[in-house]
């Protein structure tokens, strides 16, 4: 499966949203294979984490983030799971699921209930160690900034902490883990 084939189906090779979407998704993927990489003892499947990384964000077209170049009709949360339901339907389930769980470091029923997400309440939290290290690895790199330059663990834990100590929590424990 060759990654760049399934995002060109869906965007214009080149465009500005193209642009955004693929270099955020290198940054992502290069991140990711570090850690697979500096961490044998994970058993992570490597070609796996390198196309799913590349597919994480694949639904953003879909939503209404001018910003970023896109012009849909979904609030910006819903990219996930609506990027699950592009790659099912291109028969990548597995890969579909990277896109729904990589959401902050994931999301409970109780997290999309409480903060009433516009999104299916359902739980959304990476399970498999691929799908943790893809999450983990996306935390470090914006879209809507330097798209290739990482930020830091100190700006992340600040960001994420609006979002619940649950959060913090789950990515301290995975800075543990991968770094």
């Amino acid at each position: 499966m060759n990654p760049l084939e399934i995002i060109n189906k869906y965007y214009a090779e080149g465009s500005p949203l193209w642009v955004t979407l693929t270099e955020h998704s290198q940054a992502v993927r290069n991140k990711a294979l570090d850690i697979v990489s500096n961490h044998p003892e994970l058993e992570a499947d490597a070609l796996f984490v390198s196309e799913a990384s590349m597919l994480h964000d694949i639904g953003i077209y879909l939503t209404k983030a001018p910003d970023l170049h896109c012009y849909g009709t979904y609030p910006y949360i819903c990219h996930g799971y609506l990027g699950r339901e592009i790659l099912e339907k291109e028969g990548y389930n597995k890969h579909g699921l990277v896109c729904e769980r990589h959401t902050g470091t994931g999301l409970s029923m109780v997290d999309i209930q409480q903060q009433q997400l516009p999104i299916p309440v359902r739980n959304m939290l990476p399970l498999s160690i691929e799908e943790q290290i893809i999450c983990f690895a996306d935390k470090f790199y914006s879209k809507s900034r330097a798209l290739n330059k990482p930020k830091s663990i100190d700006k992340i834990i600040k960001s994420m902490r609006k979002h619940g100590e649950h959060q913090v929590k789950r990515f301290e424990e995975w800075c543990e883990m991968f770094l």
